[in-house]
């Protein structure tokens, strides 16, 4: 029976937990939460709270993956905690709704960007057809890369992570030097909202679906969790490692695009890096921007594609998805027919998208990002609580298994991550309610699926 080579080190695993971490959401989101909340104290408290949960998430996480260093990530934890139901239903929401779909979403985000630095030096965007095939061609070209071996990947991995920090580094470097147009005002006009009441509360957990986004992905590493040497040492630790550089590079942008932008500003640009670098550096910002989104997209859809995959492997290795999906490539040791799969309803989705975010002028819909985030943000949100949950439940049903790791500060790490999440996953119902619920029916529609496969 062809198996996993374990390939990785500390070094890819790192760079896979930063690539994946580090796609569009910091260049897009901070105007989205700015516009929900208003004031530059909420606008810190939200990425403040989106930052603690992920470090208390990775607390959880470094037990779990390294007591069960399987691939699949999070089903692996949920079919042993809960059963193969709640395991396979979670990874079928990935597949048909949340995860697919993010990297379609990441994948137009690249493909715009490439437009627009074709409008800045040509003077004209490219049309629908034209992002619709630059987004479809990506998605191809690096799924093709993924077959050939996890080494090539996980250099791929490391190369785009460097590249990320670099670019990341260089929109930090430029705003918060840029004196000349930086104004330390803005840091503080205004700094509470105009009110406090419910609102404000509901404020605050509606902005924190944007925070999140940004953070999504942390958990990258544990999904290749038997392509990696010493997975008991080495997962924890990229966890960190790459959970703290992320977080001092993303307090670093908010910073720069204060300095360089006032509340009204951030609000008013969606792609608010792009209006930040513009300030400082003018038309030539606009070009340096749009190269950096496009690059950190460019390697966020790569690491979407090899880390995801696995879990459609892991699920039909199990008799729990497409028979097809278990088999791995007996050369390349990699899980080939689960990304043929997971690229074809990529393309799907991406046909989807952009015929349902055509309007009579042939122009994509302009809100169509944070659209997909409401979409599958409450059904990410019910697995994630299942997930963290899942440590206290295995505590009990295997309470003499080895634990390499011992999550820090337990339990109190794992009440404070499942409040928090009950309390958004309340506040996204009553502010996201529809998107919701059509996520919820998607979702629910896999037991017809799984009934079949138990019969």
């Amino acid at each position: 029976m062809t198996r996993y080579k374990q390939d990785l080190g500390l070094k890819e695993s790192v760079a896979i937990v930063i690539s994946r971490i580090i796609g569009s959401g910091i260049f897009r989101v901070p105007a989205s939460i700015m516009a929900l909340v208003g004031c530059t104290s909420l606008f810190g408290v939200v990425w403040i709270i989106g930052g603690a949960i992920t470090i208390f998430g990775a607390v959880i996480y470094a037990e779990l993956s390294a007591m069960m260093p399987k691939s699949g990530g999070p089903y692996v934890f949920l079919k042993a905690a809960y059963g193969p139901y709640i395991a396979f239903i979670r990874g079928w929401a990935m597949f048909f709704v949340s995860e697919t779909a993010s990297i379609v979403a990441v994948a137009l985000v690249f493909s715009e960007y490439i437009s627009s630095i074709w409008f800045i030096v040509y003077g004209n965007q490219f049309d629908l057809v034209s992002i619709f095939f630059l987004s479809l061609i990506t998605i191809w070209i690096l799924t093709f890369i993924n077959l050939f071996g996890v080494i090539l990947s996980g250099r791929v991995q490391v190369f785009f992570s460097i590249i990320k920090i670099f670019a990341l580094g260089a929109i930090i470097g430029t705003t918060l030097t840029g004196f000349s147009t930086g104004n330390i005002s803005n840091f503080s006009d205004p700094f509470w909202p105009e009110s406090f009441g419910w609102h404000t509360i509901l404020s605050i957990g509606a902005a924190l679906r944007y925070a999140f986004f940004a953070f999504s992905g942390w958990e990258g590493a544990t999904y290749i969790a038997e392509e990696v040497k010493e997975p008991q040492k080495t997962l924890p630790l990229s966890l960190f490692i790459g959970i703290a550089g992320v977080m001092l590079l993303y307090i670093g942008a908010n910073i720069g695009y204060l300095y360089q932008l006032d509340v009204e500003a951030i609000k008013e640009n969606k792609w608010v890096a792009t209006a930040a670098m513009q300030v400082v550096l003018g038309t030539s910002g606009g070009i340096l921007i749009s190269l950096a989104v496009a690059i950190n997209a460019f390697g966020n859809i790569s690491t979407q594609i090899l880390t995801k995959s696995r879990t459609w492997h892991a699920m039909a290795r199990d008799g729990l998805f497409f028979k097809q999906f278990k088999n791995l490539h007996p050369k390349y040791n990699t899980p080939n027919n689960a990304l043929i799969g997971q690229g074809i309803w990529a393309t799907v989705l991406l046909i989807f998208s952009v015929l349902s975010t055509y309007n009579q002028s042939g122009i994509t819909g302009t809100n169509t990002y944070e659209t997909i985030i409401d979409f599958f943000s409450a059904t990410s949100t019910i697995f994630n609580i299942l997930t963290f949950g899942s440590i206290f439940i295995l505590r009990k049903k295997w309470a003499n298994k080895y634990r390499p790791y011992n999550a820090l500060f337990y339990p109190w790490s794992m009440v404070i991550v499942l409040l928090l999440y009950t309390s958004f996953l309340i506040i996204t119902l009553i502010t996201a309610f529809i998107p919701s619920l059509i996520g919820f029916a998607l979702t629910l529609s896999g037991t017809f699926f799984y009934r079949k496969i138990k019969e």
